[in-house]
């Protein structure tokens, strides 16, 4: 077969046919090779990237491995030595009388006796706790109007076996201590409610036992703190009943009483058995007479009461509802030695009964509340004799029992000053009430700024008298005779 020759036109056509195909195969190759360039330029990054990420996560392990081991350093530093904290204004919270007579054993029994009581309630009611943990206790107290105001009241023989009752308190535990905060209003509470509130933030503190029911102005301290967080960390130790407003938050808080411990009722210092060498004392009751350190900032016009409650000749028992005693009561230790720098006067003769001009007749209403007169007096004379510390039991009864007294006896009283003296003495109220038959009683039966038929005044639930000597019908229908004592 011969062989065809092309044309040179065919040629032409194949060799552009084949330049072209040439040209989209040179494309196609620099197409290729430019990918190639950007996807390794892509794959340097991500090997930057990831050598990058993967020196982070090493250093991000090490740091998380040396937080872990800080944190579980931390952890053990915050578990190590645990405790909970026994706070108690000593002053209101008195151990039982027993316990007092027995001294410095007294005071051992009784630390083993709080130690004990705290112990079970932590291991009942506190599972949280470490097992471990550990008491401790603190007890602020003015220690010679403490041991003064027990011995008055007949509870110890002699005022030193107060003292050696703290000294065994504190001697029988390693970390339960009595502090003696001296004379002077409202120590112990300062000192109380800054070491609650130093505690309360630290966190080997597991837990709080707040001994403070005799007093409303703690109110004041546990109000702030209302998150579950933090009540859930205080319990309120049980003495005496709750006061008003503190039995008011028994909701919020936890309350624990360890039976046989505190004293369930408050000192009355009317007629007990007192060991006193003078056999005066044991003839008269005894009665503490106005502080003036007591009396907070009151409205013109009216002399607020801010004396403590003094118990009548006859005990009373123990309440069954929460006391409406004053907010911020002063205790019997700060009543008795509020002025102990005062240097007495020398005794002087005791006011007979007949200066005194006691009336036997005691004014009643329909209803038979006793009715206080009303009386009118000059306020500045009233603030002028407050500040002269006399002794309203002298003045006012003629039975004054202490030995040295630290108001005055010894002032010569115009008529003025005596009348400003007894209207300082009725605004304190009578734990009798309306109900009082003493004739020699000097304090008030009702409040002397409320309004018949109205149940309130101006002080609103801060009065220091209770609601029914509120509104008292002031007419006399009868009165009561009372042979002179």
């Amino acid at each position: 077969m011969a062989y065809k020759t092309k044309s040179d036109h065919e040629l032409r056509q194949h060799f552009e046919m084949l330049q072209g195909v040439e040209h989209h195969k040179n494309e196609l190759i620099l197409e290729l090779l430019s990918r190639v360039d950007k996807l390794d330029e892509s794959y340097q990054q991500m090997a930057l990237d990831h050598q990058r990420e993967t020196q982070f996560n090493r250093e991000g392990q090490l740091r998380e491995r040396k937080l872990q081991d800080e944190l579980r350093k931390l952890k053990a530093f915050m578990n190590r030595d645990p405790f909970v904290l026994v706070l108690i204004d000593g002053d209101g919270m008195i151990f039982e009388d027993d316990l007092l007579r027995k001294g410095e054993l007294g005071g051992k029994e009784a630390a083993a006796g709080l130690w004990n009581g705290i112990k079970d309630h932590v291991h009942n009611r506190l599972p949280d706790i470490p097992s471990d943990c550990r008491i401790m206790a603190r007890i602020y107290a003015n220690m010679k109007g403490l041991s003064e105001v027990c011995w008055r009241a007949g509870l110890v023989e002699k005022a030193s076996l107060v003292e050696e009752f703290y000294r065994g308190f504190t001697g029988s535990k390693i970390l339960f201590d009595f502090v003696d905060v001296g004379p002077g209003k409202d120590r112990a509470d300062e000192k109380i409610n800054e070491l609650f509130r130093l505690h309360l933030g630290n966190f080997h503190c597991q837990h709080i036992f707040f001994g403070c029911s005799h007093d409303n102005g703690y109110a004041r301290l546990l109000e702030q703190y209302t998150e579950p967080m933090i009540t859930d960390r205080i319990t309120l130790l049980e003495g005496v009943p709750f006061e008003k407003e503190l039995y008011a938050m028994k909701a919020k808080y936890s309350t624990t009483k360890i039976e046989n411990l505190f004293r369930s009722t408050k000192i009355n210092l009317y007629n007990q058995p007192l060991y006193h060498a003078s056999q005066s004392l044991q003839q008269h009751p005894i009665q503490v007479s106005a502080h003036d350190s007591m009396s907070p900032p009151i409205p013109n016009g009216y002399q607020s009461p801010y004396q403590p409650i003094i118990g009548t000749s006859t005990p009373s028992p123990a309440p069954s509802n929460p006391s409406t005693m004053n907010p911020k009561a002063p205790t019997w230790a700060s009543a008795a030695t509020s002025a102990v720098q005062i240097v007495s006067p020398p005794a002087t003769p005791t006011p007979s009964l007949s200066s005194l001009a006691v009336s036997t007749e005691i004014p009643r209403n329909r209803l038979g509340q006793r009715i206080d007169p009303p009386t009118v007096y000059d306020k500045e004379e009233v603030d002028r004799v407050r500040k002269m510390k006399l002794c309203n039991v002298h003045f006012l009864r003629g039975d004054c029992g202490y030995d040295p007294c630290t108001h005055s006896h010894s002032k010569k009283l115009s008529k003025s000053e005596m009348a400003a003296l007894k209207t300082v003495a009725r605004m304190v109220p009578c734990r009798q009430g309306s109900a009082c038959d003493d004739p020699k009683c000097m304090y008030g039966h009702r409040c002397p700024i409320s309004t018949p038929g109205k149940k309130d005044c101006l002080f609103g639930e801060n009065c220091k008298f209770e609601r029914d000597l509120h509104g008292l019908d002031l007419n006399i229908v009868r009165t009561t005779m009372i042979g002179k004592k």
